[in-house]
């Protein structure tokens, strides 16, 4: 019993798996813009979590030169790939930095 428990479960995962890769792929194509996102807050759960503030305390790490960035340069508020549908301050910084390469 317990192996078609198993089974039953990766096939209902699997579904899962390739309906959301289906009818998600729109949502990967189109890209973010800042201006239709709203701006992370310092209080954000997931900004508390990973440190984030709007104003960085190293000059030589902001998400201006985060690797995880998007969007234009020099632009003030951006989308980031660690926090999804939120724009981050370009002059902002998190435990998540990576230096752009």
């Amino acid at each position: 019993m317990k192996k078609t428990a198993n089974r039953r479960n990766f096939l209902k995962l699997g579904l899962a798996s390739v309906i959301g890769m289906t009818v998600g792929k729109d949502l990967l194509v189109k890209p973010a813009h800042a201006a239709d996102l709203p701006q992370l807050t310092e209080d954000d759960p997931q900004a508390k979590a990973l440190q984030y503030v709007h104003e960085s305390p190293d000059s030589e790490k902001h998400c201006a030169n985060c690797a995880l960035i998007q969007g234009n340069d020099g632009d003030e508020w951006r989308p980031c790939g660690i926090f999804p549908g939120k724009a981050v301050n370009a002059n902002g910084w998190c435990s998540a930095w990576v230096k752009k390469p």
